[in-house]
């Protein structure tokens, strides 16, 4: 397994990551933390080991420089700019197909709380490359015009107490065209903190790659095998 702490440029700043790839992997989980949070969040890093045992590399990466953290702890002016964290994890999709041990490989964007909306704006741009997203106590909302423009599937991961954010996802998910699911973690708040909520998360997050992967590659088979179409022949 290959595990690096990387550095991700994007157009105005360089930004600090986490890569852990097992070899062989299946894909890359890209993950796009929420409001106040950090690479270093603990929610999203136990989530991360879970997607590695399913031979999922994962990329855990701050979305702000250091500059930007430092005022964005004071005025909270960067964390709700979704075009700016969109364009990050775009960069990012980029900067992950020209490294050796990811190059090819299908993306998978894991984004919570405002992390979710840069997420599907990211997705809404690179629809070749990100294969599924997938939201934990997420603000899709916060999307806006990109929701319609999503084309690949979106699992949004809801806690069952976290009443405001779950009327926000089921709004959501009705402006989603693309194929999507709604899942609510009974019991669980917005930080999927109460005892076994987050694994619940994972393991429900692992079985959505893993069946989206296999789609992935039926559609590659059928492609493969579908009968040629026959040449057409001019009127005579």
């Amino acid at each position: 397994m290959i595990s690096d702490m990387v550095l991700v440029p994007t157009a105005d700043v360089t930004l600090s990551g986490d890569l852990v790839v097992p070899a062989p992997a299946r894909a890359v989980v890209l993950f796009a933390h929420g409001s106040g949070s950090s690479r270093h969040s603990p929610r999203n890093r136990m989530v991360a080991a879970e997607l590695r045992t399913a031979g999922l590399g994962t990329l855990l990466m701050d979305l702000l420089g250091e500059r930007e953290e430092r005022r964005d702890a004071l005025t909270a002016e960067h964390r709700f700019d979704i075009g700016l964290l969109g364009r990050r994890l775009v960069a990012a999709v980029d900067w992950l197909d020209t490294q050796p041990d990811t190059r090819g490989l299908p993306v998978v964007l894991f984004g919570a709380s405002t992390g979710a909306a840069a997420a599907l704006v990211a997705a809404a741009e690179r629809p070749e490359r990100v294969l599924t997203v997938v939201s934990r106590g997420g603000r899709p909302d916060l999307a806006g015009d990109a929701l319609e423009r999503v084309t690949v599937p979106v699992l949004l991961l809801v806690g069952g107490r976290d009443q405001n954010v779950l009327a926000l996802n089921q709004e959501a998910a009705r402006r989603l065209s693309c194929p999507h699911a709604l899942h609510v973690v009974p019991q669980a708040t917005h930080l999927f903190e109460e005892p076994g909520a987050l694994e619940h998360v994972a393991e429900t997050a692992r079985r959505w790659c893993d069946d989206r992967l296999r789609d992935a590659q039926e559609s590659r088979t059928s492609a493969r095998t579908a009968p040629a179409p026959a040449p057409s022949r001019e009127e005579t």
